[in-house]
């Protein structure tokens, strides 16, 4: 059952991850500055923001099923749209539905990765589940890469759409059993803010909002630093997808390394990694040099997402753990959305340098805050 719903996250991430740097591409391409770039690149994450949390108590309610349906429509209906209406203001679209898709795809799956098996086998399904997502994360880019070089920019988000496409008549046909979670608890019972008197789970929001806006600065900042490079779109997406390679190699031998490692510490070490790759990338303009920073990178933001998923769904309260994947998700949504935004005018007015460095200087801040957790 988990393989299935890996499979079905990896179609509709593969489109999410895609366009992403797509739409940074195709925007740069019909003359958009690095601002309006920022803007686009931020409104993957302005419904989500919005409407993570409803979505996780609705998966908590009416299970899987529904959620997922939606998810995978909006995902493959969003890249569709750049393809037919293939202008600027199409991409303000495209990344409000992608974004959407997968918050929900994304919610309903983290909460079955908690469920199925019993809980010592937690971290390994997530473990798994991030590397289904390392998978999508590599091929989303480089496809969409070579798509751009050799088809054009509104074909190969054609190409992006058919993936959701699949996993959305895979969830239609009803062949897929899905896993039944725990019961809610009374809706008089379920505000929503109460979950951060958890003093557990305020850390563990903490430390994921730190890996969030580092994860969403390079996937922003980075085509936008190969453009001024010079380097082709392929090179871009070959770049990006070395960091994808690295987060699914990271995460087949993490099951074994948090047997033996303290999550905390392992959280620590990822972020001061994080924090060491950011304060030299923008030093080093050459190709073989980014590609060997980037799959640094991706070992150490790799590690992130099991460690913060387990973390987080040991310390949800029993049968609000999809309420608390989507508190997580509008955090990391209202990062995600600010940083795209923040980055553009920064990098207009100062360029993109101070980006880098600034993510750092917080990434580090963050390894010694990890450090001092029990």
């Amino acid at each position: 059952m988990l393989a299935a719903l890996i499979v079905l996250t990896v179609l509709t991430h593969v489109a999410f991850a895609g366009a992403r740097v797509g739409v940074s591409l195709f925007a740069l391409a019909l003359g958009a500055t690095p601002l309006e770039v920022g803007i686009i690149g931020g409104l993957f994450a302005a419904l989500p923001m919005l409407f993570a949390v409803k979505a996780g108590q609705a998966v908590d309610r009416i299970g899987m099923r529904p959620p997922m349906l939606a998810g995978t429509f909006l995902a493959s209906a969003g890249a569709a749209l750049a393809f037919a209406w293939p202008a600027l203001p199409a991409l303000y679209f495209v990344a409000m539905l992608v974004g959407s898709g997968l918050m929900l795809v994304h919610i309903a799956v983290s909460n079955a990765a908690g469920v199925i098996g019993a809980t010592a086998e937690r971290a390994r399904n997530f473990s798994y589940l991030a590397a289904g997502f390392s998978i999508s994360g590599f091929l989303g880019p480089v496809l969409i890469g070579f798509a751009i070089d050799l088809a054009g920019h509104a074909r190969a988000f054609l190409l992006l759409a058919a993936a959701p496409a699949l996993a959305f008549a895979a969830l239609a046909s009803g062949r897929l059993p899905l896993p039944v979670v725990p019961a809610a608890p009374p809706r008089g019972e379920r505000r929503v803010w109460s979950l951060l008197d958890d003093r557990r789970l305020r850390h563990v929001l903490v430390v994921s909002v730190l890996f969030n806006a580092a994860w969403d600065v390079f996937f922003f900042i980075t085509p936008i630093y190969g453009v001024r490079l010079g380097l082709s779109a392929s090179t871009i997406g070959s770049l990006l997808g070395a960091f994808a390679a690295a987060t699914f190699l990271v995460r087949l031998v993490l099951p074994a390394l948090a047997r033996r490692v303290r999550e905390w510490t392992l959280v620590a070490a990822a972020l001061l990694l994080t924090a060491l790759v950011f304060a030299t990338f923008p030093l080093a303009p050459q190709v073989p040099v980014l590609m060997a920073l980037a799959f640094l990178l991706g070992i150490g933001l790799g590690m992130s997402q099991p460690m913060v998923l387990s973390l987080l769904y040991s310390a949800a309260p029993v049968g609000r753990a999809g309420e608390a994947v989507g508190l997580r998700t509008t955090l990391l949504n209202v990062i995600q959305m600010t940083i795209p935004f923040l980055s553009g005018a920064l990098g207009t007015a100062l360029g993109i340098t101070p980006i880098f460095w600034t993510m750092a200087l917080l990434a580090a801040g963050g390894a010694a805050f990890a450090r001092r957790r029990p």
